[in-house]
């Protein structure tokens, strides 16, 4: 059995837990240790609790609070060489946090829970996203890729719950007050998935196992979960209400595989 849910997904910070066979991690660390700390209390989460976390990448919605939480409550840190190296550049990795350097295509084990990273296309160090698994069933988490691949769409097909990004509506996008470098980078190859995007990743994937499926990292500024909702359900061809949505205050409620 997985259990998983979200602390908060966002431009502001962005954190996941999931447990399995006694084993509980946190995937992504952008909050600050104490807000993290009073999230996972009010799932009923001690923090003592915890075996490990999990980092994507370096940018610090996902990982500027990383080493300070890891080093604060003794945990091994799991990323990859660039991620790590990216955040000793600009001295967030400096902490004394016990790291665990990660190969993006090779699987490993965080005691009952396996780990597949898997590698995306991102404006980042070396990005990986994950595939958590208790051997019976899959949870996939993608937050942070520019476009899909293959390779992505190969990985996540035959998951059992699905945690999307659909960062932006490319029409409020391109009409809102971004400057346009930054519009660009956004919807370049290496920013982030739009909701039609990401409607065509989702349509793309073996959905046969498909229990749960939340859209993730949305853009206060640029999206709706009106509009990412409609987008994966048309993928999904169910109601719209099926689909969850995760915030960056709320994050979402526990869901379950078994």
């Amino acid at each position: 059995m997985i259990r998983f849910a979200g602390i908060a997904s966002g431009s502001k910070g962005n954190c996941l837990v999931a447990e399995s066979s006694g084993t509980r991690v946190l995937l992504d660390c952008g909050l600050p240790p104490r807000e993290i700390d009073r999230r996972l209390t009010s799932l009923g989460v001690a923090v003592s609790s915890l075996s490990a976390v999990l980092v994507t990448h370096e940018h610090d919605d996902h990982a500027g609070h990383a080493f300070a939480f890891a080093a604060l409550h003794g945990l091994p840190l799991y990323l990859t060489h660039g991620t790590r190296a990216a955040l000793e550049e600009t001295g967030k990795a400096n902490r004394g946090a016990k790291t665990r350097i990660i190969d993006g295509r090779s699987p490993f084990d965080v005691g009952g829970l396996q780990v597949r990273p898997f590698t995306v296309p991102h404006d980042a160090r070396e990005p990986v996203q994950f595939v958590l698994s208790d051997g019976a069933h899959r949870l996939g988490v993608l937050t942070d890729i520019g476009a899909s691949t293959a390779h992505v769409e190969e990985i996540l097909s035959g998951c059992d719950a699905l945690v999307l990004e659909c960062n932006h509506d490319l029409e409020m996008l391109w009409g809102g007050g971004y400057p346009k470098w930054l519009k660009e980078r956004i919807a370049g190859p290496f920013g982030h998935l739009d909701n039609g995007a990401s409607e065509r990743l989702l349509a793309a994937l073996d959905r046969s196992r498909l229990r749960h499926v939340i859209a993730g990292h949305l853009s206060q500024q640029n999206n709706r979960p009106d509009l990412a909702r409609a987008a994966l359900a048309r993928a999904l061809g169910c109601e719209e209400s099926w689909v969850a949505i995760a915030t960056q205050d709320e994050g979402f409620g526990w869901r379950e595989l078994r």
